[in-house]
């Protein structure tokens, strides 16, 4: 989840300036960038307990200890909550679910070697804290109540509201984890194009990463249960957004849909107004209860986009929401994957050809069954795997015309690899934990912590 941004204060008094704030990113091919986004979780190596905010081994304490690395403190309330370098930065989830936000790289190479310098950086700092960090899609042992609260005025707000709307909302913000990439569009169509073949696609990239299979100690009958989760957190902003695949769809339907997304708040003067559950409609006739008579800024709105959280989510650029968190290696693989198959023409061809006559009840079927199957939901006679092995294909060969390569002469479908190892297995990350929990473990689910933390 994002800070407060730091758009300028400029107000808002039509509905043509929230359009041309997406209009903005466009960029011609040669300005295309890839931004790679990862959540952890900490836990703390003596008791596996996820460590609080404060004292001499919590997560303030890591945020300071990485700033000898060149990170610039973020300060609220006179707290660290996060940090600043270069065009990335370093956030806290609700529970202290650490999250690297990476900044706009060239390849596919590039963003994995900023991922190796976190984990190098996080590690280097933790080991003195007595941390260490896993990469999961849900948190495998302890329950909700485990869980500690970071001192950030957002998410007070929206711990508040989450009961109201959804059954697991509370679980989405405290045990959960994710990576995620940002890609950008070079215009209005491009955009559209590529928001219809990712979000038809985003079930494949679930049950590829599909590694979420524990609740509180014991297999929870989901292989990606964090994909679960969103479908009970907020209907107002949560889901496939199928209006994205009617005629006439652009920029000013999706600010249409993001003007009827309640707010959660306006972020004024150091201060977070609780404005949970009103309209941003309202902000701009001036009405919005909380703040009485004021009108919305592009930071309001920048924050306000934040709070959206569909499959795809649309800014300044799109970004994949549908991975659970893992491993090093999948870190990298997933910007890899959605690159191959955006980045280049040919490939984003076949992959429109590949989901444009999936039907509506089709897409939200496949949303909804790969929670619980993965690769082996049903789709059409065969199964999710099958698309997967094809998407793969594509991303494979978009990623071998865009012919960027490393120091070692690999171009970058090196990263995939991983991703084709479990599509031609059709075993997915969440069966294997299963199968060690139920062998090699003996149902200690303290394993999972020892042998898959960073």
């Amino acid at each position: 989840m994002s800070s407060p941004s730091h758009v300028a204060d400029t107000p808002i008094t039509d509905r043509a300036t929230l359009v041309e704030v997406l209009a903005s990113g466009e960029k011609p091919p040669a300005a295309w960038r890839i931004g790679t986004e990862h959540e952890k979780f900490g836990f703390q190596l003596d008791d596996l307990r996820p460590p609080a905010f404060d004292g001499d081994r919590g997560i303030e304490a890591l945020l300071r200890g990485l700033t000898r690395f060149g990170w610039d403190a973020v300060d609220e309330g006179g707290r660290t909550i996060a940090l600043l370098k270069d065009g990335a930065s370093v956030t806290l989830e609700p529970a202290g679910q650490l999250e690297l936000s990476g900044a706009p790289l060239e390849t596919i190479h590039d963003t994995c070697s900023e991922v190796g310098s976190h984990l190098f950086e996080v590690k280097s700092v933790a080991d003195e804290l007595r941390l260490g960090f896993l990469g999961m899609g849900f948190q495998p042992k302890w329950r909700r109540d485990d869980m500690p609260w970071m001192p950030k005025g957002r998410y007070r707000i929206m711990r508040e509201y989450m009961p109201k709307v959804g059954d697991l909302g509370l679980d989405m913000m405290t045990r959960t984890c994710t990576v995620q990439v940002n890609l950008d569009y070079a215009t209005e169509a491009d955009m559209v194009k590529k928001f219809r073949v990712s979000l038809a696609l985003q079930p494949i990239a679930t049950a590829l990463f599909a590694d979420s299979p524990f609740t509180e100690g014991r297999p929870n009958g989901y292989l990606s249960y964090r994909s679960h989760i969103w479908t009970d957190t907020d209907a107002d902003r949560t889901g496939m957004l199928d209006f994205v695949f009617e005629d006439g769809f652009g920029y000013e339907r999706y600010v249409d849909y993001l003007l009827d997304v309640p707010m959660y708040f306006s972020y004024r003067d150091g201060t977070y107004h609780d404005a949970a559950g009103q309209s941003f409609r309202d902000f701009m006739r001036g009405a919005l209860p909380v703040l009485p008579g004021q009108l919305p800024t592009l930071r309001d709105w920048n924050d306000h986009m934040t709070t959206a959280f569909p499959e795809v989510r649309l800014k300044k650029y799109l970004e994949m929401r549908g991975a659970d968190g893992g491993p090093w290696n999948r870190l990298c693989a997933l910007p890899a994957f959605w690159t191959g198959l955006l980045y280049d023409d040919a490939a984003l061809d076949a992959a429109w050809d590949l989901v444009r006559d999936f039907t509506m009840t089709e897409r939200n079927a496949l949303r909804d069954d790969v929670a619980r199957h993965a690769l082996k939901t049903p789709f059409r006679g065969g199964t999710l795997r099958d698309l997967a092995v094809e998407a793969l294909k594509i991303a494979a060969s978009g990623l071998q015309r865009r012919a960027r390569h490393n120091a070692h002469g690999q171009d970058e479908r090196v990263f995939l690899d991983t991703l084709i190892e479990i599509a031609e297995s059709g075993q997915t990350p969440a069966e294997r934990k299963l199968e060690l929990f139920h062998g090699a473990w003996a149902g200690d689910i303290d394993r999972v912590f020892r042998e898959f933390a960073y």
